[in-house]
């Protein structure tokens, strides 16, 4: 079984996304902080999700890396595999994220209700 989604993957393909940076404003971003990252591809995903937190720790709950972030924080960002096609965007923080007992009311936050949305926020 693919641990990305053929959907995810369609959608990038779809769109010619793969390597695209994002900018959601912060009025925009249901965490009212903003959100700027870069599109990953495949075999960053694949290597978020294998090798780094909080990918490591958060896929079992089906979350699937699919940003990283682009202003420094190493927060990146996810879509998560039981919501289905145009499930939510999220954010999830590296430093809550650092064994299994995380707090996920302060370590998740959603960005977009759809991830689909991205295409407005394209750079």
């Amino acid at each position: 079984m693919d641990l990305i989604p053929k959907y995810w993957i369609d959608f990038l393909e779809a769109n010619h996304l793969h390597g695209i940076h994002i900018e959601i404003p912060d009025d925009n971003d249901l965490s009212e902080i903003g959100a700027t990252f870069k599109l990953m591809n495949e075999q960053n995903c694949m290597e978020e999700m294998q090798s780094f937190y909080p990918g490591i720790l958060v896929k079992h709950k089906g979350y699937i890396p699919i940003g990283s972030c682009s202003n420094g924080s190493g927060d990146p960002y996810f879509i998560n595999s039981n919501d289905g096609p145009n499930g939510k965007l999220y954010r999830i923080y590296h430093d809550e994220v650092i064994d299994q007992n995380y707090n996920s009311d302060s370590a998740i936050t959603i960005v977009l209700t759809k991830y689909e949305d991205i295409l407005k926020f394209k750079v």
